[in-house]
């Protein structure tokens, strides 16, 4: 297991500004989802990490070593760094337990120790009896799950996911999140997974990145994420939610009183922090509403079905967009009024 440390790191593509001064410790034995949507340099910032790229100003190190800054760098091969990639990358003309050994034959390991080590490898994977099947009879999950045993057997201090699911189907996709899941508590190596499903990272991760234009817009837990996202790209991206204007009247013990379309409620503040009493913005999520006899005022203009609820839709008499899960959706064109049960007040 290594810690990374990435210090002022930055990179240009000609014109294009992919990294601007990034600054962000990656803890020994972590899984970091880097999330952002195409163009936010979550790939490049991996790819320096791993060496295929080299930083314009800055530094990268593992544990106290230098591997990368403006004047030199360590050469992938040498930094124990291990790469799964969304295409595989597996060699057709070599069976399971071929592709999983390479690493351990290049450096000439005796022939009974590579097969113990890859027999072992692939059971922490999954693969158990597998090292004999070709490249062409496996399914998209467990070719990534050979290209991860092939990270693991090489005893890989750090494997980096460059969006490693993207070409699975949703059910596959599901499989895999567990599967890595579980793989990196059974290891405990350390794991950087790029990704722009922001399912999968909230899933898998333990710390989420949420990147923008080069930059770090957030980096916390999860959860914290979720429900308290630094600013209104964060509350935007991240999950269903809709970004509703308010006006806030008090504030006390990190509680805010708000008010939106003439109904008030209380609204979490960013730290527990207070607020500028007057206008302001509160994310509000499906799940945390409900229809009921009193609340926000609305008109149900549609919905949608989600498979487990309905998704239905709403428009306040000041024309904000809601949507409320229900198993029942009420009928199109009824007024109805919202209980809100969780509120956040987005930070500006």
């Amino acid at each position: 297991m290594t810690d990374i440390s990435v210090r002022g790191v930055s990179k240009r593509f000609g014109a294009t500004q992919a990294l601007a001064d990034i600054s962000l410790d990656f803890a020994s034995g972590s899984f970091t989802a880097l999330l952002g949507a195409s163009g936010c340099g979550k790939t490049t910032l991996l790819r320096l990490i791993a060496g295929f790229e080299a930083p314009d100003s800055g530094e990268i190190r593992f544990g106290g070593d230098v591997v990368a800054d403006a004047r030199r760098q360590v050469a992938p091969e040498h930094r124990g760094v291990g790469v799964v990639f969304q295409s595989y990358a597996l060699w057709p003309h070599m069976n399971v337990g071929d592709n999983v050994a390479y690493p351990l034959k290049t450096r000439r390991v005796g022939r009974e120790e590579v097969q113990a080590r890859v027999e072992a490898v692939l059971a922490t994977v999954g693969l158990s009896g597998f090292g004999t099947r070709r490249i062409e009879e496996l399914s998209g999950g467990q070719r990534q799950r050979v290209a991860l045993a092939r990270c693991l057997v090489a005893e890989s201090r750090i494997i980096l996911f460059d969006e490693p699911l993207a070409n699975l189907d949703m059910h596959l996709r599901a499989s895999m999140t567990v599967a890595f899941r579980e793989i990196h508590d059974r290891t405990g190596t350390t794991m950087v997974y790029v990704t722009h499903d922001q399912s999968e990272a909230l899933a898998l991760a333990d710390r989420v990145v949420v990147m923008q234009a080069g930059r770090i817009l957030q980096a916390d837990e999860p959860a914290n994420v979720y429900a308290a996202p630094a600013d209104r790209t964060v509350a935007g991206f991240v999950g269903r939610g809709f970004l509703v204007p308010c006006a806030v009247s008090a504030c006390r013990d990190g509680m805010a009183l708000v008010s939106v379309a003439g109904h008030s409620f209380g609204a979490r503040l960013a730290g527990g922090r207070a607020a500028t009493l007057g206008p302001a913005t509160v994310l509000l999520r499906p799940e945390t509403m409900r229809i009921d006899t009193t609340g926000i005022a609305a008109t149900v203009v549609g919905a949608i079905y989600r498979g487990p609820v309905f998704e239905v839709l709403l428009r306040t008499p000041s024309g904000e967009t809601l949507a409320v899960d229900c198993i029942l959706p009420p009928a199109i064109g009824d007024n109805v009024h919202v209980a809100v049960s969780d509120a956040y007040v987005v930070p500006d």
